[in-house]
């Protein structure tokens, strides 16, 4: 009879994995504090962030986000067909916000549309810059913290200007985010644009 209940338990174990495997990767319901939006020149990119896998680096692209941080920060990384990096506010990324994060790895993959944070050697040492990929990149999983993903708007990214190669794909007068927001936040007035270049007279 032991025996019997013991082949039971196993077998309904065994019907329950699959449902639970299934469970941990379905995208939890999307919520409007859960919203990062991008406002690019030509469009706007909408990022579904997921603090259920990494709530550290969510809960701090919210506090950034508010304080109006990206707002104007460059693509100054892009890589062709691969890479878009931001949140830089030097530029040249080397720059950041002066916190550091602890790694949330996850077994989310890394695919188009990914949203991860960008670090140096050390995997504590993401702040505040973060790249969006354009294709699928396996072996990066494990090794960033993915905090998000690129619902709407890939098109934009995929169009941003393309960086030198020769300069670590460092981009000449990049594209910027005009300005990044949190759905459901009230609505702020974009920053003014920056006043144009004029040639000093003779």
């Amino acid at each position: 009879m032991s025996a019997f209940i013991t082949r039971l338990a196993i077998a309904f174990l065994l019907l329950l994995c699959p449902m639970a495997v299934q469970a941990a990767d379905k995208e939890p319901p999307l919520k409007p504090e859960n919203t990062l939006y991008l406002d690019l020149k030509d469009g706007r990119v909408v990022i579904a962030m997921r603090p259920d896998v990494a709530p550290l680096h969510v809960a701090r692209i919210r506090q950034l986000v508010r304080r109006g941080f990206y707002d104007g920060l460059t693509f100054h990384r892009v890589v062709k067909g691969f890479i878009a990096q931001t949140g830089d506010p030097l530029g040249r990324g080397i720059g950041g916000s002066g916190r550091y994060l602890l790694l949330e790895p996850s077994d989310l993959p890394h695919e188009r549309g990914t949203v991860s944070m960008a670090r140096g050697l050390h995997k504590n040492s993401g702040d505040s810059q973060f790249f969006i990929l354009m294709r699928k990149e396996r072996s990066l999983d494990g090794q960033y913290t993915i905090w998000g993903k690129v619902i709407e708007g890939m098109d934009l990214i995929d169009r941003l200007k393309v960086g030198d190669p020769a300069r670590n794909d460092l981009v000449n007068d990049p594209d910027r985010i005009i300005k990044a927001s949190i759905g459901g936040d009230p609505e702020k007035p974009a920053p003014p644009a920056a006043p144009a270049k004029t040639t000093p007279g003779k």
